[in-house]
């Protein structure tokens, strides 16, 4: 019985139109504050908040590098269901977003521009 309430909870947790975007941009591998924050359009406090949920429920973890914080997921459950919800085995693509900050940005502008 555990493990529904246990599921139970994490689908809860994804049932929030924003940290449902959050986890679907994290399908892509590992993403700064600074993208999620410009690529949803959101002030940073909100966008750490969900996050801060979704790390609490282990759902996604954080690593620092410098001034960068960068979260992944970390629950497979998580990545099956939005393969189910979206009907999609392959993650979204990485694209640059315009005056977005992180270093993901600018390698991927550079990419495109070659």
């Amino acid at each position: 019985m555990d493990s529904y309430a246990e599921t139970a909870s994490k689908l809860k947790l994804m049932g929030h139109p924003v940290r449902l975007q959050i986890l679907n941009m994290l399908r892509q591998g590992e993403i700064c504050v600074c993208h999620i924050e410009t690529a949803l359009g959101k002030r940073q406090a909100y966008i750490s908040q969900h996050l801060m949920t979704l790390r609490d429920a282990g759902l996604v973890s954080a690593r620092r590098d410098g001034l960068q914080v960068y979260y992944r997921l970390s629950d497979a459950l998580v990545e099956d269901v939005l393969n189910l919800i979206y009907r999609i085995s392959e993650p979204p693509q990485p694209q640059a977003l315009h005056g977005c900050p992180c270093p993901q940005c600018a390698i991927v502008s550079i990419a495109t521009i070659r």
